[in-house]
This record gives structure tokens, C-alpha cells and sequence, in this order.
């Protein structure tokens, strides 16, 4: 019997020999095989001069953001969103304890820092009040008396996921907050929780297109039609990419997507980078009256601020044509906003970021007697209470933020956005990559990270001593400048 273990210990240890060795035999064959590949193409340099081993310097720049990502950078150091970033919007969207302790890890004097004024007298809980709906468009047939001022801003399906689109539905209805399309048409998914819709015309006006892609009003008429439908928002621009139109690649325009938008299926999807029929601010006014008049419903427009002398003449348009021809609404990207694909020059040099380009823009309407009027959204980068806070102090009646909903649903900044890879399932179409994304449960996400970011925004305002965030002003608040000491808002961006 011993005998017989022992010949069966032997044979396994010579099976086992022998697969190492044809394992070694392989590894060393395919280096071969590899360093004959390397050294005659001609198209990489690296891998020309140094066979073999230059493969490994395109694996660690392929690796080395997600290395900096967990193991090398501080809390605060990454881009274009840090760790602690990150960590707030995952502790408030999973509804678990969100304080710190021992002190902020925040660099407080570097310039751009936002500061708010603590008032020795704070609002009670028992005196705070709840923000009250805000009305867009009085002069419409059907206004919008939207309840939150914290939204889902645009996301096109496509560029997102279908669970990703279906927990966003979801999740804003559950939050009492309104969803924006992106421009990429009205998708079943966007319906299918019951929360209320701000349907986005890109440049390629995809879902309200004629077959020259110019607007079809009877398409517009069928969309304007479905109760949930709350806003149409003419897209001009946006801040990570000014200037240029929306690109969703071919591998992600499948047979559902380009059905939905009106496009070839599996060709890349690039929309132009202007209205062809919005050449000036006379035609942008007819083209915000023309679908509030066949919809019935409130427009606006979105933009990212950059050359700013425009802004009196488009003031000057508006009083003269009278009120019920303004915009109901302006959507100011910043420059920092954020997209699934955009041009490095662009995404990195082009446009004003929000925290000047507001004050500008609320100062211009509050010149020219429009700023209750237009209502203003304030979009880019706003994922945190403190930018929320701070956006609504300059004077935004609304925020609206894509990635903090992103990161509610799992993102974790893989930067696979425009590749069909990313590991969450939120912005690929890949089955296997999306059937980690649960709608039922990311759509509870969704709403948590709603209802705590609008309670620390109220804290805010509470400590400032107002009963609630619309109260804010830029009084309430300053921002570190070169040298590091602080300035208020109220005298770095003064009421003209």
C-alpha cells in the first residue's frame, strides 16, 4: 500500500515537473517569438531598439494611472477628481457616517480656496426652512416648477450604459430631482423611473432630427407630448470640449442607439460643432422661441463662457424683442466640466471656469433687468457641498452635476470612458462589464447622494446664518487668492 502511494507521489511530482517545463519551454518560445516581432517592425521605436523588453514600458504607462491612482497619490492630489473627493461622494452615496476627524487634510491657502463666513449666531434647526420649487418659464404654456436645486445633469444613453441610464432614472425620481437627457435623444431608460426630464438638443439634434438633420417639429411635438418631459435645453457648448460637438465612437453606437438618435449604426457619431442655424444671437432667440412655441414648454440654452463682450449685445436683443422672448433658462458649463471623449487642447485650454464666468454672467443679467427672468444652472466639477455652496452664493439658482452621479453609481475615475472598458459597467455596452451595475441598487445610491449633498449644502447655509442655501450670497463666502490670505465675493466679483 505504501508502495503504491509512494509510485503515485512520484508520478504526480514527475506530471507536475513536466508541465513546468512545458510552461518554461512555451514562455521562452514566445519570448523568442516576440523579440523577432519587436525587433523587425518599424512603427515603435522602443520596441525596435530594445526587443522584448520595450513591451514593458508601454505596460507601465498603461498601468501607471491606476498605481497613482491607489498607491502613490495623496488624498488630495489627483486629477481631474482627488481621493477625498471621491471618498465624500462614496460615504454619501452609500448613506454611512461621512465625518472626519483629527483636522482637514485640505490645503487651505492655495489660491482658488473657498472659504464660508460663519455668522456668531447660526440658524437652529427648529428656525431652518426647506428650499422652496423655483418656477422656470412663466411665459410658457406649461412652466416648470422644479423642486430640487441639486440635478442630474446631461449624460446621453450611449455615452452611458443602460443600467447606468435606468439607476439614474430611478434614483431621480426617489430624490425629487429632474434628469437632463445629454444629447444623445430620449432613450425608454430615461423614462422608465417617472422622474421629470430636461430633453437636450445637441448639434445633431439627435432623436428630433429630419432626415438633413435639421429640427423635426413634428418629433419635437410627440416629445414635448410625454408628461415626464419638463424642459428642452438647446446645447451650444460645453465646457470640456467648446467649440466642438458631441463624439460617441462606433464600437458603442449598437443597433438600440442609433435607432434612438436617427444615425448609422456602428459608425462613429460626431455631432457639429454649432446649430448650423444659430449663426448669431438674433437666431439663437428665434430658434428658443420657435421650440417654446411648438412645445409649450420651457427652453434654455447651455453654454460654456468664454469671450464675454457678447453678453451686452445678447442683454440688449432680449430687451428689445421684451421678456417673453428671453430664455427661460442659461446651463453655464465650466471650463473643468467633464465628457466621455473630448480633444486634450480643448479639455485642457479652451473656456472661462465657472468660478469666474458666473459672477460674470449673474452680473450682466442683473444690469440689463433679466436675472429674474433667465434662471441660471451652474454646471462643472460641482460634486462636493463646498462648490455646491459656493456656486449657489455667486448666484446660481440651480446646480447640476454629471460625474458626482457617476461616482454614485460606482465610478472610480478608470478613465476608460471613451474606450467600451470601463470596469463599472457605467459607460461601457459590454454585457459582461455591465451586469455589475444593479439599477435597483445604484438607483438607492443615487438618491442618497442627492438627499446628503443637499443636507451638508443646508448645513452650510445654516452656519452662515441663513435658513436656507438659496439665501446664500457672496457675502457669505471668500476665496483665497495669491498671496493666501482670503477675499469675500461680495468685493472679489462686486454687484455692477
Amino acid at each position: 500500500m505504501n508502495e503504491t502511494i509512494s509510485l503515485l507521489a512520484i508520478d504526480f511530482i514527475a506530471v507536475i515537473g513536466l508541465l513546468l517545463l512545458l510552461l518554461i519551454l512555451g514562455a521562452v518560445i514566445t519570448a523568442v517569438v516576440m523579440y523577432q516581432i519587436d525587433k523587425r517592425q518599424t512603427v515603435h521605436t522602443i520596441r525596435r531598439n530594445y526587443p522584448l523588453l520595450g513591451r514593458f514600458r508601454y505596460l507601465f504607462e498603461e498601468l501607471g494611472e491606476f498605481f497613482r491612482q491607489y498607491f502613490f497619490a495623496m488624498d488630495r492630489e489627483e486629477m481631474p477628481f482627488n481621493r477625498a473627493q471621491r471618498s465624500w461622494v462614496y460615504r454619501a452615496a452609500k448613506n454611512i457616517d461621512n465625518t472626519v476627524a483629527f483636522g482637514s487634510s485640505r490645503d487651505l491657502r492655495r489660491p482658488g480656496t473657498y472659504y464660508f463666513l460663519n455668522c456668531p449666531f447660526p440658524t437652529l434647526t427648529e428656525d431652518a426652512a426647506p428650499t422652496q420649487s423655483m418656477r422656470i418659464g412663466p411665459y410658457c404654456r406649461e412652466p416648470y416648477d422644479a423642486p430640487s436645486f441639486l440635478n442630474i445633469s446631461g449624460m446621453s444613453f450611449g455615452a452611458l450604459s443602460r443600467p447606468a441610464v435606468k439607476a439614474l432614472s430611478n434614483g431621480a425620481k426617489k430624490a425629487g430631482c429632474w434628469m437632463n437627457t445629454g444629447e444623445g435623444g430620449l432613450s425608454p431608460y430615461h423614462l422608465e423611473g417617472g422622474c421629470d426630464i430636461v430633453y437636450q438638443i445637441g448639434t445633431a439634434k439627435y432623436g428630433l432630427r429630419d432626415e438633413h438633420g435639421g429640427l423635426d417639429d413634428a418629433r419635437l411635438i410627440r416629445a414635448a407630448a410625454i408628461p415626464q418631459v419638463r424642459m428642452f435645453e438647446i446645447k451650444l457648448s460645453q465646457g470640456a470640449k467648446p467649440g466642438k460637438g458631441g463624439i460617441l465612437p462606433g464600437d458603442k453606437v449598437n443597433k438600440e442607439i442609433a435607432e434612438i438618435r436617427g444615425i448609422p449604426e456602428g459608425k462613429a457619431s460626431i455631432s457639429p460643432n454649432r446649430h448650423p442655424e444659430i449663426a448669431s444671437i438674433d437666431d439663437l432667440l428665434d430658434f428658443i422661441h420657435h421650440v417654446r412655441e411648438v412645445s409649450g414648454k420651457p427652453v434654455g440654452f447651455k453654454m460654456v463662457l468664454g469671450t464675454t463682450s457678447w453678453l451686452d449685445n445678447f442683454c440688449e436683443a432680449v430687451n428689445k424683442r421684451g421678456s417673453d422672448h428671453a430664455p427661460d433658462f442659461i446651463t453655464l458649463d465650466s471650463a473643468d466640466g467633464g465628457t466621455g471623449a473630448a480633444p486634450q487642447p480643448l479639455i485642457d485650454s479652451v473656456g472661462l471656469p465657472l468660478k469666474e464666468s458666473l459672477p460674470v454672467l449673474v452680473n450682466k443679467l442683473t444690469q440689463y433687468g433679466l436675472r429674474n427672468r433667465i434662471r441660471i444652472i451652474a454646471s462643472g466639477k460641482l460634486i462636493n457641498p463646498t462648490d455646491v455652496a459656493a456656486a449657489i452664493c455667486m448666484g446660481a439658482d440651480f446646480v447640476v452635476t454629471a460625474r458626482g452621479f457617476m461616482f454614485a453609481l460606482g465610478c472610480i475615475q478608470a478613465l476608460q470612458c471613451n474606450k467600451n472598458t470601463c470596469p463599472t459597467g457605467v459607460t461601457t455596452h459590454d454585457p459582461k462589464l455591465q451586469q455589475g451595475l444593479v439599477p435597483e441598487v445604484k438607483s438607492e445610491r443615487v438618491a442618497h447622494f442627492h438627499h446628503n449633498l443637499v443636507h451638508e449644502v443646508e448645513t452650510i447655509a445654516h452656519s452662515c446664518g441663513v435658513a436656507e442655501p438659496r439665501q446664500l450670497r457672496r457675502e457669505h463666502a471668500a476665496m483665497v487668492v495669491d498671496g493666501g490670505s482670503s477675499v469675500p465675493l461680495n468685493i472679489l466679483y462686486p454687484d455692477d
